[in-house]
């Protein structure tokens, strides 16, 4: 109960959470566990909807990169975006695209060209993440990255989402959509191009990256949890 209350809690969070916040989470979701009634249910979102919500939020990161006014404030827009996608590639990989295997007859083939279409962006995120805002690849990079994404997305969109979801009933649905969120939290949090994109390697690697990763994310600028509130 505890940890699905902490789970609930963490579930909003677009940013990075620092040791000491983390402390804080914790310690509020004791006292939630202590107070909150059992009967209070968890609101339940399709699977597809947890998807294009991450999409629209890496629409909003790439426009405030191309809007930033200074290099700091790129750098942690820059910061953001990498740390979400790299996050929601792997949660696809792990979690939607077996799935789109189990449950469609040509899933496989659309798996592969997913996956496919991953790999080519991992590698653009890669070399983007390694940029400084003051580099005169900066910009024609991340504007090279977003188009190749937004197709990907607006085919993931109009054809591979509908017709999983069109395989599913609600309750599979929800369950997706859980065990989606829940694999986001334990994703590296940069791009890593050479690593298995399927599982169980990818599993492996995954818990492997992540630590150093998120080690990084501590000395590393992002936008306050406020300019990350999306509609």
């Amino acid at each position: 109960m505890l940890l699905s209350r902490h789970t609930a809690l963490l579930r909003g969070i677009k940013t990075p959470l620092s040791s000491k916040t983390t402390i804080r989470l914790l310690a509020s979701a004791a006292a939630q566990a202590m107070t909150t009634p059992t009967e209070k249910t968890e609101t339940k979102t399709r699977f597809s909807e947890h998807v294009k919500k991450d999409h629209r939020e890496l629409r909003d990161y790439y426009d405030n990169i191309m809007a930033g006014t200074s290099n700091d404030e790129r750098t942690r827009w820059q910061n953001q975006f990498v740390w979400e996608l790299a996050r929601h590639s792997v949660g696809e990989e792990l979690v939607v695209y077996p799935a789109f295997e189990s449950y469609l007859e040509n899933g496989k083939e659309m798996a592969d060209k997913d996956r496919k279409d991953h790999r080519s962006v991992k590698e653009a995120l890669y070399k983007f993440q390694n940029l400084k805002a003051t580099d005169d690849e900066f910009l024609p990079t991340i504007v090279s990255l977003w188009e190749e994404l937004s197709q990907h997305i607006k085919e993931e969109e109009e054809n591979d989402l509908p017709a999983l979801e069109n395989a599913l009933d609600e309750d599979a649905s929800y369950k997706l959509g859980r065990s989606f969120q829940r694999t986001k939290f334990f994703a590296p949090t940069r791009s890593h191009p050479n690593a298995p994109d399927k599982p169980p390697f990818e599993t492996v690697a995954g818990l492997l990256a992540a630590p150093m990763d998120q080690i990084k994310d501590l000395f590393s600028k992002f936008p306050s949890q406020s300019e990350t509130e999306t509609e």
